[in-house]
């Protein structure tokens, strides 16, 4: 950093704004509808008495904040023309802080209004400038003007907000989007140490690596998540986040790292490879080799057109779909057509979008050899497919349809989840019978005509997915369904999730009022039997519980106690029992 001219350091602490973010804007923004400054115009910013009068425009829309390193040509004159300093005499751009009391506040403030190349002319006040003090030539209490350039600001970043990170961007890179931990980077860099000395560098055409595996240092991944596609940066590191208080070798490295040795790191992020969690227990994942077009991804119950390779995780390429003249494969996701983590992944992907698919055996043929095309998979085999998708047909939305369409679908989605029930397939089902109550749902405007059909077919999904959540031992979800007060199938099914939550006052509630409408129902009957031997059960629980406390408080308190006698004492204690409710069973049931 160059040494700050006498122009700008401060002789002292002086006063600062009262409101430091009163200035933090453009002066443009005074007044949400004011117009940026014209050249040749001048305009005091925010009621400060800073005053800044434009010169010459500068490039692009961004501009420095507080605490970016800033690199600046200045000329310091009094009112009368008299100059005190100036850069451009000793033509040495000054590089400061901003913020950090380097220079004069006026400068400061002003300058966080400058875009790189601008040029302006800066009024300050005595307050903000030197003030009662003065300095070598100027006067107590004048005020100065400051004809500023902005040659250009390196953005200053602490990365951990404890210093053991310092980044300083040289050039800011493309887009918005940060790699993650998950995610494969492509980087370029020197390491030093703060004398010079090159401890690593990176070939010519950068290395890669997943950030979450790490690379170097720790503080290569922390700096990498914080950095958009292209950037470069300047690191500073303190031991903590290099390589601590021991000596390292790197492999390949031409000097050892010294213990305790800060390091200054120049790096690039080239290019980096999105990885997204598909199911969200890493066991399928998707690395983006080529993004799709638009935002549409294909959803569950799209038709979708793929090609792919397929094969082991040493290399065996057991199925390929769509190359050497074979036709692509088509399927339905969500429907089972093929391997789980494939159809999953399928559902994720834009047209056009190329990624590699990594494959759990949980995702894929399980505990099971499968025969392919090409190959035999073994047992317990993780899987690897490089997938395109060509194109899909996404299922059509509630809104797309009309009511007749609506009414249809959810017909269709009911019998389907009927079948998957029936096969055992809860899961499944139960997603099954929320669309197609989607399909009917409440915001529809269907005709009086249609009112009664859509109203059985709601209910009828809602009751269906509650026995899945019974059947899954998701008892909440079966307790969150939906009530109408006469329905004798709704208030059983739930009455059955508040036995096995042990709300059995609950559940005595849903069953009379169950059998205040169906009386002779011998589902209903059946089950009140049950939930009565579950409230003796525990009436008995309770009774023994009560029964020891009063016991050991009733003991004489002058007769020495087992312990004392040196005799352990046992607790007794009383397992918990439970009757069979008949789960997923229920008078009229699926």
């Amino acid at each position: 950093m160059a040494a700050a001219s006498s122009v700008a350091v401060k002789g002292g602490r002086l006063p600062e704004l009262e409101d430091d973010d009163e200035l933090d804007e453009e002066p443009g923004e005074v007044i949400e509808s004011a117009p940026p400054l014209k050249v040749g115009e001048e305009r005091e910013l925010r009621g400060s008495g800073l005053r800044k009068k434009l010169l010459r425009r500068g490039r692009g829309w961004e501009t420095p904040e507080f605490g970016d390193e800033v690199t600046v040509h200045l000329v310091g004159t009094l009112l009368d023309g008299t100059r005190f300093d100036s850069m451009r005499d000793r033509d040495e751009p000054l590089t400061f802080k901003l913020g950090h009391g380097q220079v004069v506040s006026g400068l400061d403030h002003g300058i966080i209004t400058m875009n790189k190349g601008e040029h302006a002319l800066f009024t300050v006040p005595p307050e903000l400038g030197y003030g009662a003090a003065g300095r070598d030539n100027v006067p107590p209490n004048v005020a100065l003007q400051f004809e500023v350039e902005l040659v250009s600001w390196i953005t200053v970043v602490d990365i951990c907000k404890d210093g053991g990170i310092i980044k300083k961007i040289v050039d800011r890179g493309t887009r918005d989007e940060q790699p993650t931990d998950l995610d494969e980077v492509l980087v370029k860099y020197q390491a030093r140490l703060l004398d010079g000395t090159i401890v690593w560098e990176t070939p010519e055409e950068g290395i890669e690596f997943y950030v979450k595996d790490g690379h170097l240092c720790p503080a290569l991944s922390k700096a990498i998540m914080t950095m958009k596609r292209g950037e470069k940066v300047i690191l500073t590191v303190q031991p903590q986040y290099a390589f601590g208080g021991e000596n390292n070798c790197l492999s390949g490295a031409p000097h050892n790292v010294p213990s305790n040795s800060a390091l200054c790191i120049d790096l690039q992020l080239v290019s980096f490879k999105s990885v997204i969690d598909i199911t969200g227990d890493a066991k399928v994942l998707k690395k983006i080799l080529k993004e799709g077009e638009g935002a549409v991804t294909a959803n569950e119950g799209a038709s979708v057109t793929v090609r792919y390779v397929a094969q082991l995780e040493d290399g065996t390429v057991y199925e390929r779909k769509g190359f050497d003249g074979e036709q692509p494969l088509n399927f339905v996701t969500d429907e089972e057509q093929v391997i789980a983590g494939l159809d999953r992944a399928a559902a994720t992907m834009k047209k056009g979008e190329h990624a590699i698919v990594s494959v759990n055996h949980e995702y894929g043929f399980g505990t099971l050899e499968a025969q392919q095309d090409l190959a035999i998979v073994p047992p317990c085999s993780n899987l690897v497919y490089e997938v395109e998708m060509l194109d899909f047909i996404k299922e059509k939305a509630p809104w797309e349809m009309t009511d007749t369409e609506r009414i249809e679908a959810a017909g269709r989605k009911k019998e389907e989840g009927n079948v998957l029930f029936k096969a055992g397939k809860y899961q499944r089902a139960a997603k099954k019978y929320d669309k197609a109550a989607d399909y009917v749902g409440e915001d529809g405007n269907f005709g009086d005509g249609d009112q009664k059909l859509v109203k059985a077919l709601r209910v009828y999904c809602w009751l269906n997915g509650a026995a899945c959540s019974l059947k899954l031992n998701d008892f909440k979800e079966a307790i969150n369904l939906y009530i109408e007060f006469q329905n004798v199938k709704a208030l059983y099914r739930r009455a059955q999730a508040y036995m096995e939550t042990a709300d059995l006052l609950l559940a005595e509630v849903d069953i009379k009022k169950a059998l205040e409408v169906d009386p002779a129902n011998r589902e209903l009957k059946l089950l009140h039997r049950n939930l009565q031997q579950l409230q003796a059960e525990s009436n008995r629980r309770d009774a023994k519980i009560f029964a020891n406390m009063f016991t050991w408080t009733s003991k004489d308190s002058s007769a020495p106690s087992k312990e004392e006698e040196g005799v352990p004492v046992e607790i007794e204690r009383t397992a918990d029992s439970s009757v069979p409710v008949g789960k997923g069973t229920a008078p009229n049931s699926t």
